[in-house]
């Protein structure tokens, strides 16, 4: 069998990729599934009720305010009005609801639109699809150097870079293939929703192309993350490594950096957080505002931007993801295996 084929073996055969795979099976079908059942289309008969509830209900207002308004004269008169309302209280100022206040969206059901709200299931699946490839890819290599199988595999064959990066190829490549099956069905899933149970909205090509192109941003940061994961179980030949290397990361940049940046006073701390790389990575561009340059006080002011687009995600994951996988080939090459 060749290196690669026994590789594959290998990945698929292992607990941690079948029991992980088995979880995030279920979490998306639980997320589908939740959805199917919560989405109503909404037709006439719903958009007539719902309007009928909201003129019920303005006009309910309406009563209660003019009967707390005669209740206001009724306590002028009685000279008790300064003690429940407030000295000087104007009853005249208990008014109604004007026409229109209740609108008839507030009493509609939830209705799922596919051409809307299809983008955010998107990085939802991506969101799982990266977990997923980041426990698999660091436990896929980090279980092998900690169990010896590495050194028994370098028996076999001795070439340690030839066996590293078949190892990293077949991981991205078992990820690659998982993370467009899965993807399509994510989306033939979202779109029966959408058909049957909420609403599809106008699906033109360059829709469906934005979705493509969502998507395969998507994957292409779950790939990332897997090899991340991968490079820091073989830098430290552990899997425990990589994954409190994750706990380290998100503690330091969601927790410490917005800590350390807002005692700063640093202008745009967020630009330092991993997480706003993410969401332009999916959003196309993410807007900073500094609020704090403005003194509102002195009137009309337009506060200072900052835009962190697609482009800057892509330097800072590609960036970080090649010098872990720099550092661990280095260390694969002039480390001792033994």
């Amino acid at each position: 069998m060749s290196l690669a084929g026994a590789e594959a073996r290998r990945l698929t055969k292992r607990r941690v990729t079948r029991y992980t795979l088995l979880l995030m099976l279920l979490g998306l079908v639980a997320i589908a599934c939740a959805f199917a059942i919560t989405s109503r289309t909404i037709g006439p008969d719903e958009l007539a009720a719902a309007g009928a509830q909201a003129s019920q209900d303005e006009q309910a207002a309406r009563r209660q305010a003019e009967a707390d308004r005669a209740d206001c004269e009724r306590a002028k008169q009685n000279g008790t009005a300064d003690d429940r309302y407030g000295q000087g209280f104007d009853c005249a100022q208990i008014t109604g609801p004007p026409p229109g206040t209740y609108e008839a969206q507030w009493y509609l059901p939830y209705e799922f639109n596919f051409r809307e709200q299809f983008g955010v299931f998107i990085a939802v699946f991506a969101g799982i699809l990266a977990l997923f490839g980041y426990v698999v890819g660091a436990s896929f290599v980090g279980a092998e150097w900690s169990s010896g199988g590495m050194m028994n595999l370098l028996l076999w064959r001795p070439k340690r870079l030839t066996v590293l990066f078949t190892k990293l190829g077949v991981l991205l490549g078992g990820l690659l293939s998982l993370g467009v099956l899965l993807g399509a069905l994510w989306t033939v899933s979202f779109w029966l929703i959408g058909r049957y149970a909420g609403r599809l909205g106008e699906l033109t090509p360059g829709m469906w192309q934005s979705f493509a192109l969502d998507g395969a941003r998507g994957v292409g940061l779950a790939l990332a993350v897997a090899a991340v994961a991968f490079g820091l179980a073989s830098i430290g030949r552990h899997t425990a490594l990589a994954l409190g290397a994750a706990v380290a990361i998100a503690v330091f940049s969601e927790i410490g950096t917005r800590i350390v940046m807002g005692a700063a006073g640093v202008q745009f701390g967020d630009r330092w957080v991993l997480s706003t790389y993410a969401i332009s990575w999916f959003a196309k561009e993410y807007k900073l505002t500094d609020w704090s340059s403005c003194n509102f006080v002195q009137g009309a002011c337009e506060p200072k931007e900052f835009i962190v687009t697609w482009q800057d995600s892509a330097l800072v994951f590609g960036v970080g993801t090649a010098l872990v996988l720099v550092a661990a080939t280095w260390l694969m090459r002039s480390r001792d295996i033994t």
